[in-house]
């Protein structure tokens, strides 16, 4: 087998609402879960043994971790086929950690796709749904890589509305945010799920219908990590922005622009010392 590559790219919640609390303690959830023309990237080389490399920017960050969500994709995807789990991995982490955008999501869910193709397993055979809830919410829908509409504990997956052209703009104020911390300040206020249209025509009309939908993550998330707050109010700032929102559990913020030149540009201009950004397309 010679060496295979897939893409992660990073996951962007436009809205996202806390609708109920299941008694096992996992939080149901209504998003609308859209990916970004950045991610990390996940190859394959033939190997004896079942092992990871990490590159990139971001992958120092991720060395002290003993069982990365890639390695734990691997041996999950090995035992359900009966098999043993070979192959050198390596994950060039562009994307930051602990981030609302799905980078650990989107890499298992690379994992899972990239390995049933070296390891030559019929994916439609496959428990990947199955696997892939197991080892995270947004897995599931990272697996798909195509927008959805993400309910239940990530589990109920369905077709996104038609979206338009538009630019999108990222920006992380450089420090890590763990889920289970935001979860924990998240005050258990509860928000019905969203009614949406069947498509929205341009990029003004589906910003103006967001703006009345909220991220119920993002008022705890700032109290974790004010800085969240200057990153959403830089973003709000700059020209021809139409929203502005934190993005999952954070600390990742977007901002919607009615093009990719136009985010480009802001990204530029919004660009700070130990800020990631990053500006271009919404994936459609």
């Amino acid at each position: 087998m010679t060496n295979l590559t897939d893409a992660a790219p990073a996951k962007i919640n436009l809205y996202l609402h806390v609708t109920g609390k299941r008694p096992d303690g996992y939080h149901l959830l209504d998003s609308l879960t859209v990916f970004a023309g950045v991610g990390d990237h996940l190859s394959f080389a033939p190997a004896d043994i079942l092992s990871l490399r990490l590159t990139g920017p971001f992958g120092g960050s991720l060395e002290a971790e003993p069982d990365n969500l890639v390695l734990r994709a691997a041996r999950a995807l090995a035992e359900a086929a009966g098999i043993q789990p070979t192959g050198t991995l390596m994950l060039d982490k562009q994307l930051p950690v602990a981030s609302g955008i799905g980078g650990g999501s989107a890499d298992a869910a690379a994992a899972l796709r990239l390995l049933c193709r070296a390891w030559v397993l019929d994916a439609a055979r496959m428990p990947l749904d199955q696997i892939a809830l197991s080892l995270g919410a947004d897995v599931p829908v990272c697996l798909r890589n195509r927008p959805a509409r993400m309910r239940g504990i990530g589990n109920l997956l369905t077709p996104a509305p038609g979206l338009p052209d538009c630019g999108l703009v990222l920006i992380n104020p450089g420090v890590p945010l763990p889920t289970a911390q935001v979860f924990r300040a998240f005050g258990g206020r509860f928000t019905a799920e969203a009614v949406l249209p069947d498509s929205w025509p341009d990029a003004e009309a589906m910003a103006e219908d967001l703006s009345h939908l909220t991220n119920d993550l993002e008022p705890p998330a700032i109290q974790v990590v004010p800085a969240i707050q200057e990153v959403l109010l830089a973003i709000a700032r700059a020209p021809d922005c139409l929203l502005a929102r934190m993005s999952g559990s954070g600390a990742t913020c977007f901002g919607l622009f009615p093009s990719r030149e136009q985010a480009s540009a802001a990204a530029e201009t919004l660009a700070r010392p130990g800020w990631w950004c990053w500006g271009g397309a919404l994936s459609r």
